[in-house]
């Protein structure tokens, strides 16, 4: 790997002075970590991957590996059973572990490739909601699919400049700005980050997280929990980014959130900007790549608003479509169904009227659960629906694959009809599902995404 910059090394030097500069460059060396976070509503303590790991100090679900494995070749991956996340970022569910979300609305305001946006998920639960925005388009069809493979049906994501959700003012309980940085923090685990580096990346970095700070602040609601995190280490994009906030704000508009306890042997550098708790991962301190977290409480009266919407999105389904429908979910009478362009999407009914008025404001490109199409009143269902937690196992035929089978049909190859019955099928490896097959006669239709297909042999 090629060496740190130079310009780096001159900065951190003088940030933690020349000895635990040193450990910092000595730990960036090293091969990375790889650990997993578990998805709590598919997965037990069972045979996995992980079930050889460590687990992570600050995560409820994580587990530190010892290897990595060939995540690729485990249909519990492709299944959403787990999650590759590295260890630092799974501190976030540490801090939502001290919040009350379940109910809730969150805001992940910059959130591909959807590591942090699945723990909001988790923490909401069913009748929360998860607003996960992405600015970059490609990048916003990545965290789409981690959001349909987490299957909890919560989660509206959508397309757009931090400008247009500011729009919803003070709407949700938690907002997190995981915001775009130089990426010092990947400097173990990644070249193109040392490659990419420079200050000039630094100082424009530390302008545009200042102007995603308070564009997502507009869409916190009084007494809302703000949390601002960053993979750099310098000063510049971290504790500096906020005293500018706090400048801009004053200091009456933030309050301390109660106190997030850390154990010290954790190896975390506890810091305070102004209202503000931080919490500091180094490499050569916590055996992770590198994160900045800070925290701190609305205190500004803030009143909701919604803007006017631009588009009517979603349509109605009839009765006799809200009745083939319900029989594919558990407890179907807590959904509202509704139809974008030629998909059928369900809904948290405690939810679908924020779902809907974002929808009908902002670039939504996905939500709910995708249900699929009605075809001479039959669901041809979407493959999101599989995902599903809440999918209906006892309305549909299940057909257990065997290790060999599961990914051919992870490659998307024909696979034998076995003991499947006439139409469609949910296919499953170790209980977990991985989609749907359609047996037509002595033939099967491999239902799986071509974009999620395996392509190694």
């Amino acid at each position: 790997m090629r060496a740190l910059p130079i310009a780096f090394t001159e900065r951190m030097r003088k940030q933690l002075g020349a000895e635990e500069a040193e450990s910092l460059f000595a730990a960036l060396d090293t091969a990375s970590s790889v650990a997993v976070r578990l998805n709590p509503a598919k997965c037990g303590e069972g045979e996995g991957v992980w079930s050889e790991g460590e687990a992570i100090a600050w995560s409820r679900y994580g587990r530190k590996l010892k290897e990595r494995p060939s995540f690729t070749l485990d249909t519990a991956f492709h299944a959403g059973v787990y999650y590759v996340q590295e260890a630092a970022s799974q501190f976030i569910d540490y801090i939502v572990a001290h919040e009350e979300l379940q109910g809730k609305r969150v805001l992940d305001m910059c959130s591909a490739p959807g590591g942090k946006t699945t723990i909001y998920s988790t923490a909401v639960g069913a009748d929360g909601l998860v607003l996960a925005n992405e600015y970059v388009r490609t990048r916003a069809n990545v965290l789409a699919d981690n959001v349909r493979k987490c299957g909890l049906g919560n989660v509206l994501v959508t397309n757009n400049a931090p400008e247009h959700i500011a729009q919803f003012e003070g709407w949700f309980d938690l907002v997190a700005v995981d915001a775009p940085c130089s990426g010092e923090g990947m400097f173990r685990k990644e070249e193109v980050a040392r490659e990419d580096w420079s200050e000039e990346a630094v100082k424009m970095c530390a302008a545009r997280q200042t102007s995603i700070l308070r564009e997502a602040w507009q869409s916190l609601k009084e007494g809302g929990l703000l949390i601002y995190s960053t993979c750099t280490f310098n000063e510049e994009e971290d504790e500096g980014v906020l005293r500018n906030f706090i400048a801009e704000m004053g200091d009456d508009a933030l309050e301390p959130s109660q106190r997030v306890e850390i154990d010290d042997k954790w190896g975390i550098v506890r810091g305070e900007v102004g209202a503000f708790q931080t919490f500091r991962f180094f490499p050569h301190k916590t055996d992770s790549e590198g994160l900045f977290v800070a925290i701190a409480r609305k205190m500004e009266p803030t009143t909701q608003r919604t803007p006017k919407a631009r588009k009517r999105v979603m349509q109605d389904v009839d009765r006799a479509s809200r009745a083939e429908l319900s029989r594919w979910l558990k407890g179907a009478e807590q959904y509202t169904f509704a139809q974008v362009a030629d998909t059928i999407y369900a809904y948290r009914t405690e939810q679908y009227k924020a779902v809907q008025a974002l929808s009908e404001s902002l670039t939504a490109i996905y939500s709910g659960v995708a249900m699929g199409q009605i075809f001479k009143g039959r669901l041809k269902p979407d493959w999101a629906l599989s995902q599903f937690v809440g999918l209906e196992r006892e309305s549909i035929a299940v057909e257990e694959l065997d290790e060999a089978r599961a990914l051919d049909y992870l490659r998307k190859c024909d696979i034998a009809v076995g003991e499947m019955q006439e139409g469609i099928n949910l296919v499953t490896n170790r209980g977990f599902a991985l989609g749907f097959v359609k047996r037509v006669g002595a033939r099967c239709n491999n239902l799986y995404p071509n974009s999620l297909k395996i392509l190694n042999k």
